[in-house]
């Protein structure tokens, strides 16, 4: 993963355990075969694709109440 996508998707979402979830689910989803929110003139590996996408706002998420 290139340093700075992290550190511009860090700003977008700042909890890096949240970040790691939504990038990892993202990725799964990539690998599985869905198409990129983003277009990239260089050839990206799928972290990197996920991180553009989380940077470009194409990618949200909701944090789920706990049950008690």
């Amino acid at each position: 993963m290139r340093d700075d996508y992290i550190k511009e998707a860090q700003k977008v979402i700042s909890d890096p355990n949240i970040l790691i979830n939504v990038v990892s689910r993202r990725v799964k989803q990539l690998r599985h075969g869905n198409r990129p929110l983003v277009e990239s003139l260089e050839k990206l590996n799928a972290e990197d694709i996920a991180l553009r996408e989380v940077i470009e706002g194409k990618i949200s998420y909701e944090i789920g109440e706990e049950s008690q």
